[in-house]
């Protein structure tokens, strides 16, 4: 049996491939704009930009750039078989900048009001990451 085997029958967990590219820029200090514009796909750049907004108080600009963190995501969770549904682990650092967009996203609706996409993205990254809802709260 396997380490990784999910015993509840539930869907495996994904496990997105490894993008280094973006993450060594931005852990050199690249600007996250600069990031974002060489690798537009990576969910990890547009996070960084989300958070780099809201810390400076620009609250919708957060959003935006958290819900193109959140859809490249998606996009890239359904190229690598997720169905919609099921663990997005936070411990697999490629899944990071995903689930750190969908934080960022539910953070910024919920500073705008936006009461239900709040609840939304909260949930969901609570049901995607139990590890990263509390690391990134």
């Amino acid at each position: 049996m396997s380490i990784h085997e999910n015993l509840l029958g539930g869907p495996p967990p994904t496990h997105l491939p490894d993008e280094p590219g973006p993450r060594e820029l931005l852990a050199g200090g690249t600007p996250a704009a600069e990031v974002a514009a060489q690798y537009p796909t990576s969910s990890l750049a547009w996070a960084q930009l989300a958070d780099d907004a809201f810390e400076r108080g620009s609250v919708v600009e957060s959003y935006a750039y958290a819900r193109t963190g959140y859809h490249r995501g998606l996009d890239a969770l359904r190229r690598n078989g997720w169905k919609g549904h099921g663990p997005v682990p936070w411990e697999h650092e490629p899944n990071r900048g995903f689930l750190r967009a969908l934080n960022a996203l539910a953070r910024a609706a919920g500073a705008i009001g936006e009461k239900e996409e709040h609840e939304r993205c909260t949930t969901f990254l609570r049901d995607s990451s139990q590890t990263a809802a509390e690391t990134l709260s």
